[in-house]
């Protein structure tokens, strides 16, 4: 099966699957369902905001989870993912992993499975995705797009407590992980995630707590899920 007949029965999967959502009788037009798309600094409590407003909306959550669907649909072992997972890894050492016989998976083969993926996913909405370019890539008319801050402090703090090591570490790990996100969505979406210009949400959790951050984005999904089905009599008259 070719790539394109792969992405083809992949978005047509998760059709079938929104489809079978509706309301039995239903017909008509139907406003296409949100998705939220998560983006963090890194030591930001992304996931952990992330899962507690999946938890009261009772969607599903792709962080992890996001690789592991990517692994499967390559026969692939998680493990080798997490080496491009958000990180620019460059064509020299790609091949001079290839040439030694390292087991690894190209950047660009994963990136073609990223974006097919979380189109697949955003196909039938109502599902919270952490990171991976979700909020760059993802149609924004049906993308509820959020961007977790904190200070540096409180994220080396929280990165120090979560990894178990030194907030010198912690420091390092924080500084290498925002600049391998920012490059790897700049090279591969020539998009900048930390403009703020490219979310709808901005909240920091420095003054928010989790509970308060997913309540501000329980709120606007809300809120968009209203407006969307106002619109829906305009719609329909306009068929």
């Amino acid at each position: 099966m070719s790539q394109f007949e792969r992405v083809t029965e992949g978005i047509e999967r998760a059709q079938r699957h929104w489809e079978s959502r509706r309301p039995p009788g239903e017909t008509g037009p139907h406003p296409r369902a949100l998705t939220i798309a998560v983006s963090r600094a890194a030591g930001a409590p992304g996931t952990s905001v992330a899962r507690e407003a999946g938890a009261r909306l009772g969607w599903q959550v792709y962080d992890q989870e996001l690789l592991e669907r990517i692994a499967q649909d390559m026969g692939l072992r998680t493990s080798l993912l997490e080496s491009v997972d958000e990180r620019r890894v460059g064509w020299l050492q790609e091949c001079v992993e290839a040439f030694a016989g390292v087991p690894t998976v190209s950047e660009s083969a994963y990136i073609k499975h990223l974006v097919t993926t979380l189109l697949s996913l955003a196909s039938h909405g109502e599902c919270v995705i952490v990171g991976r370019a979700a909020a760059q890539v993802l149609p924004t008319a049906s993308t509820l797009r959020v961007r977790l801050l904190a200070s540096l402090d409180d994220r080396v703090a929280a990165t120090s407590s979560r990894l178990g090591v030194s907030r010198q570490e912690a420091g390092r790990w924080v500084e290498r992980t925002d600049r391998e996100r920012v490059r790897f969505i700049k090279d591969h979406f020539q998009k900048d995630p930390t403009d703020p210009g490219n979310y709808d949400l901005l909240l920091n959790a420095s003054r928010l707590s989790v509970g308060e951050c997913a309540d501000v984005i329980v709120a606007a999904v809300h809120s968009l899920q209203v407006r969307a089905a106002a619109q829906q009599p305009e719609l329909a008259a306009s068929l």
